[in-house]
């Protein structure tokens, strides 16, 4: 796919290719100012972890590209700014790590100048931008190893270049599947309520030329039962130092129906989205979205008018509900208590 994220250091401007006309029309989102970085994150005009996290840097040098360096504070509001980015996403760690390196930077030259540091940031947005595209790819390579003869995949939400700097994590091993000659095809749960399967997933494959079909939510078990799927392959959000994952709402339910069906259910994620500060799934915050995605299609209303609706974004999948996790590094495979520290730290 076209890199669906762009950056113009000479314009000071932030394209977004606005995923919430997809796949009907391609619109760009234009971001200025910190603010369109806000609202292209919480209205889901970019979503996906790593995702997320590239746009965070960007938005880190939009920040610096509207400070003014003659205010004796422009340090203070600029570390505004960066705290703003920081808490657009609650729950995917990779805007965290992101924002807190564009920071680790500028604090082992605290003294440089605003324009220096533009520049310094400029490289390393892009620095973080580019090691995320070879992870995935280096991810996609090591996901062959555990898919073997699997022919059918299921995945949930969209992990693909969409959600990432343009490559994919559990899509990047499906694309790493059929570069090696592989008979691949995918099952794109729709993902309600937002139906990022349905619209993304499905429209990623297609564009690529990869066989893909949608299936609707609560036809997951009848496709297991039935023997159409061989695994189910998902990203992440959040991964907890206990292998606890936090992924799109409804990924706890295909994980409980791919252990009951004797499926392997593996979870595609680059080192950056593991959080080693986070014990466990119940410190993980889990993000609610707005009512209106829920009982609106579109702007029609679907269920009578008042009755509140549970719209948690996400949910978390236990650690002993999982297969392997597929990294740039490799597989890491259960038990995962301590093993995941240690397999990151080889480095």
């Amino acid at each position: 796919m076209k890199r669906h994220i762009r950056f113009s250091r000479e314009d000071d401007t932030l394209l977004l290719l606005d995923q919430r006309y997809l796949p009907g029309a391609e619109k760009w989102f234009l971001c200025r100012r910190v603010r369109d970085v806000e609202e292209a994150l919480q209205e889901m005009v970019v979503r996906g972890a790593p995702a997320i996290g590239i746009v965070a840097g960007y938005g880190c040098c939009l920040a610096a590209a509207t400070t003014d360096e003659t205010d004796p504070q422009w340090q203070e509001q600029l570390l505004e700014k960066m705290y703003r980015i920081a808490e657009s996403r609650p729950t995917a760690v990779n805007l965290m790590h992101v924002v807190d390196r564009m920071h680790q930077a500028w604090r082992t030259d605290p003294d440089i100048s605003l324009s220096d540091l533009k520049w310094m940031w400029d490289r390393l947005a892009r620095e973080i931008h580019n090691e995320d595209i070879s992870a995935n790819k280096a991810l996609g390579g090591y996901g062959l190893e555990l898919l073997g003869e699997a022919s059918s995949v299921l995945t949930h939400c969209n992990a693909g270049a969409l959600a990432t700097g343009g490559y994919g994590t559990a899509l990047g091993v499906v694309r790493a599947a059929k570069s090696a000659g592989w008979n691949i095809r995918v099952i794109a749960g729709e993902t309600r309520p937002f139906l990022q399967g349905a619209r993304l997933t499905a429209y990623e494959l297609w564009q690529d030329d990869i066989e893909v079909r949608v299936a609707c939510d609560n036809a997951a078990a009848l496709l297991m039962q039935r023997g159409e799927v061989d695994a189910v392959l998902v990203g992440a959000d959040r991964i907890a130092a206990n292998g606890d994952t936090a992924n799109k709402i409804g990924t706890y339910n295909l994980a409980l129906l791919a252990s009951w069906h004797s499926i392997p259910f593996y979870v595609a994620a680059p080192s950056s989205t593991f959080d080693l500060q986070t014990e466990s799934g119940r410190d993980i915050p889990i993000e609610t979205r707005p009512e209106q995605e829920v009982t609106h299609v579109g702007s029609e209303l679907v269920t009578p008018p008042g009755v509140p609706v549970y719209n948690y974004a996400f949910d978390v999948t236990p650690a002993d509900l999982i297969s392997a996790f597929i990294t740039e590094k490799g597989v890491i495979r259960p038990p995962f208590a301590g093993a995941i520290q240690t397999f990151l730290d080889k480095g």
